[in-house]
């Protein structure tokens, strides 16, 4: 855990001198030149355990560990005829442990897979038009890490209503992935050399509408339309039969997921936000799914805020799940992975936020310092806990 007080306290550091020499802008300017307007360093540690690891059959350590760094950059500039265009760059890069991932070779005390590192780089840019209330974003990102590559694009385009109290926005995405297929140790070809490769293709269509109600509660619905193609198993889930043999889990090649959302946030005063979302799921794999999430920021001085949260969670399982040696040949279709499987799950924690009138260590326009901790549980045995930091410059 102490990486991550010295990445966020490094990445501080470089950004120093930078602080100390923005001038602030009045009120009504609007910068004709590319600005930094707001930077955010974010460093989490999550750690998981368990007793119902996929890469087992369903059974073996979930122990994890995982550090997480990003970095996020907001550049702005507003063009002669008063079009915003903002660049978002980010960037972030993760490393993990992990003792099921270790078991793909049961014979090894420790191989190659225990540990591994992701990056993730993304590029956005927005063009806003604050005279009409229209909005288009475009972006591109990747995701690298061993034995996976993942390259997604993005476009959306937003609509305010006349009165700028409703906006319309529809967002779609797809992600291009191939994967390495490692299979399990004792499953693989003797003498075979490297790895085979297969790809899997996500496409989502996202439709969502804000409104203020009144000058106290505002509303936001969100329906999405996900579909996926390609190779959708994990290579290295072991799924056992009941005669005792091992197989590579197989699930089928497409899948179609909907989740419907609605969010709302109510100010109770000038002091209190409550803040409450909902969200339905289901697909054709036969999961469905309740999501109920409360949080209340209550503002305890001028610089000092906290935010307890509560989120519940619920789902049916799909009918291609089966705990560890209970598949039979019969099955079209098995895994024994337990994220597929019926189960409740409840996370809660805190957050914590300051902004100190005089900045983050009397650096001015480093003005957030927020902390937030999470610990979840799940009635399949499994725990975890996540605590993070974000450090905002603006």
């Amino acid at each position: 855990m102490k990486r991550i007080f010295i990445t966020g306290l490094a990445l501080l550091g470089l950004f120093q001198l930078k602080a100390q020499n923005v001038p602030t802008d009045s009120t009504g300017y609007k910068s004709k030149k590319l600005k930094l307007e707001e930077v955010n360093l974010v460093s989490s540690y999550y750690k998981q355990n368990g007793d119902n690891s996929a890469v087992t059959g369903g059974i073996g350590s979930e122990h994890l560990t995982d550090i997480a760094n990003t970095i996020d950059v907001k550049l702005v500039k507003y063009a002669e005829t008063g079009i915003k265009h903002t660049f978002d760059i980010e960037a972030g890069i993760d490393h993990y442990t992990s003792a099921s991932s270790d078991m793909i070779d049961l014979s090894a005390n420790s191989s190659a897979s225990s540990s591994d590192n992701r990056f993730y780089p993304s590029l956005t840019y927005i063009r806003e038009n604050e005279a009409k209330g229209r909005t288009i974003g475009i972006g591109v990102s990747s995701s690298t890490e061993f034995d996976y590559q993942s390259f997604g694009g993005n476009i959306s385009f937003s609509q305010k209503t006349k009165d700028r109290n409703g906006e319309f926005t529809a967002k779609f995405q797809t992600f291009i992935d191939q994967l390495k297929l490692i299979e399990p140790v004792e499953l693989r070809a003797l003498g075979s050399g490297g790895y085979d490769s297969a790809n899997r293709n996500t496409f989502a269509g996202t439709l969502s509408y804000s409104q203020v109600v009144n000058k106290n509660l505002q509303v936001l619905l969100v329906g999405d339309l996900i579909s996926q193609n390609g190779y959708l198993s994990l290579p290295f889930h072991r799924v056992y039969f009941t005669d005792g043999s091992v197989h590579q889990e197989k699930m089928p090649d497409t899948r179609l997921k909907i989740p419907l959302g609605i969010r709302a946030s109510y100010f109770l005063g000038d002091n209190v936000i409550i803040r409450a979302y909902y969200r339905y799921y289901t697909d054709n794999w036969s999961l469905k799914a309740h999501t109920a999430d409360l949080e209340i920021p209550v503002k305890l001085t001028q610089t000092f805020s906290i935010s307890p949260f509560y989120r519940y969670y619920t789902q049916s399982g799909t009918k291609y799940f089966k705990p560890y040696g209970e598949h039979t040949a019969s099955d079209e279709y098995y895994t024994s992975n337990y994220d597929l499987s019926k189960f409740d799950s409840s996370f809660f924690g805190m957050g914590m936020k300051f902004t100190p009138l005089n900045g983050i260590f009397g650096l001015k326009h480093w003005n957030t310092l927020e902390i937030r901790y999470g610990h979840y549980t799940r009635t399949t045995n499994m725990t975890s806990d996540i605590i993070s930091i974000n450090i905002k410059y603006k």
